[in-house]
């Protein structure tokens, strides 16, 4: 079995190092518009006090990394993301996750930003692979790795791991290691599938078997259609964890989540003494 890596993400202050024995690193998912009909009208409007007050609520709730996404439609969106990413960091001085499928826009917010950003994402499609390895190359960036290529998303376990190796081996044909690479398994709806936690979760425990990199996940996707989503969620999630997931892209700021994810932690043994547990759980109880 091949040693678990580290990836390390900084800012100009900050750094934040994503390994298994660690507790888990939440990558705060909200600053995003879609789905997000206020935020998306802020953004149209210049307004940004909204990102400001997301990326301090998130980071109080545990965020340790802040994702990014400026795709509003019809906006210039590497103007916006250098707005966004000088708002966020007004305010706080977590690390910055960059999340576009926007060329220029990946660029523009990599060149202005002074740290080790994370890169949400690339995957194996080659036209992809071709555009964004390049960029985590020239900025010492590290990068989500997508479990999906040209033919789309494979159904199964070992061809989701097929396309990590892809992934993995491309990069390292341009000098970048694989602790720089954060590979998502990809969660897909139980809505639709019903074994589509399971093959996650086989997935998960494969990557990290065959490659010892850090994995994350968007969990809620997992939900999406069915009722009492925040328990499915919460649930994925602990299991997730015990598979190999380091650093879920999630919302901290809904507190089954965050009860699951420090739970897990804690009955992992990367809660020393369980004092994050019961700190906590005092500030959760502070007013009942």
């Amino acid at each position: 079995m091949v040693k678990d890596l580290t990836t390390i993400v900084s800012s100009k202050t900050q750094t934040v190092e994503i390994h298994r024995a660690h507790p888990t690193t939440i990558i705060g998912e909200r600053i995003n518009p879609t789905g997000r009909k206020k935020l998306l009208a802020e953004l149209k409007a210049g307004n940004l006090d909204m990102v400001r007050a997301d990326a301090i609520a998130q980071v109080e709730a545990g965020a340790k990394i802040i994702d990014v996404n400026a795709g509003v439609p019809g906006a210039d969106e590497s103007a916006l993301i250098t707005e966004m990413v000088a708002a966020i960091q007004e305010v706080t001085d977590m690390p910055l996750c960059f999340d576009t499928a926007d060329e220029k826009a990946l660029e523009t917010a990599l060149s202005i930003y002074d740290g080790k950003a994370l890169i949400n994402s690339v995957n194996g499609e080659e036209e992809h692979l071709a555009w964004v390895l390049p960029l985590v190359k020239e900025y010492d960036a590290s990068v989500i790795a997508l479990c999906m290529d040209d033919a789309g998303i494979p159904p199964t376990p070992e061809d989701r791991l097929k396309v990590a190796e892809k992934i993995i081996d491309r990069a390292a044909n341009l000098g970048i290691s694989a602790d720089r690479l954060v590979v998502d398994p990809l969660a897909l709806t139980m809505g639709a599938d019903h074994r589509a936690g399971l093959i996650a979760l086989d997935t998960i425990k494969m990557v990290v078997k065959e490659f010892g990199t850090n994995i994350t996940i968007g969990a809620s996707n997992i939900s999406f259609g069915m009722p009492d989503r925040p328990s499915i969620n919460a649930i994925f999630l602990s299991m997730a964890i015990q598979a190999g997931l380091t650093c879920p892209i999630t919302n901290p700021l809904e507190e089954d989540v965050l009860v699951a994810i420090q739970a897990a932690d804690l009955v992992m043994g990367r809660d020393e003494f369980g004092m994050n547990w019961i700190k906590s759980f005092r500030a959760r109880t502070k007013d009942s």
